[in-house]
């Protein structure tokens, strides 16, 4: 075995059980199984699309954008080293798909579905909070850069930390922090009252 392949073995037993669990379904669909692709797509399809409607501010293209991603997938999947997370490198190619998107279609339209989310049961006003600080923030996200999109929407909607996020956009993990420093000023500016002091 080879050093490459001595890595690989000894991240895939140290690895989380879904991520072991996602490795395989990987490898079925590196052997064009697909069954475990459809599986995969559904396990990613939620977060994906939540992550690209963040970005993309297109509603059009999201569908577009995340089975572009999804197709990169299945055709690359023997390309996955295992330097990362399965999530990150599927995060990644969803980014730049998703900057490509915009440099093409550049313009946003408004979106309701962003907007409008439906409301927790009476007497929940920890859910209410929770939930008013997510319309605001999605409202407020609306006016950042995509890149400052997307690491907030990684770091807030998805809980990842600047590390992976700097795998998965690209940059040294400074700019994830310097993007994150200001979009987070931006927010505070765009959020009314007290909701600013959650960011």
């Amino acid at each position: 075995m080879n050093l490459q392949g001595a890595i690989k073995a000894l991240r895939a037993e140290t690895a989380h059980p879904a991520e072991v669990g996602e490795r395989e379904l990987l490898s079925r669909i590196e052997r064009r199984d697909i069954q475990a692709f459809e599986r995969l797509y559904r396990m990613y399809q939620p977060r994906l699309a939540r992550f690209l409607t963040h970005m993309l501010q297109r509603p059009q293209l999201v569908e577009e954008v995340l089975n572009d991603t999804m197709m990169a997938v299945w055709q690359g999947a023997g390309n996955f080293r295992g330097e990362s997370k399965l999530s990150t490198w599927i995060f990644a190619i969803a980014y730049r798909k998703a900057l490509k998107a915009r440099r093409c279609w550049p313009d946003p339209i408004e979106d309701e579905a962003l907007h409008s989310r439906p409301s927790p049961g009476p007497g929940a006003d920890q859910q209410v909070q929770h939930q008013k600080l997510r319309e605001a923030l999605v409202s407020a996200m609306a006016r950042l850069s995509a890149e400052h999109r997307a690491v907030v929407d990684l770091t807030y909607f998805h809980d990842l930390g600047y590390r992976e996020i700097a795998e998965i956009v690209g940059c040294p993990v400074d700019t994830v922090k310097t993007r994150m420093f200001h979009a987070r000023r931006r927010l505070r500016k765009a959020l009314p009252g007290d909701l600013a002091d959650w960011v």
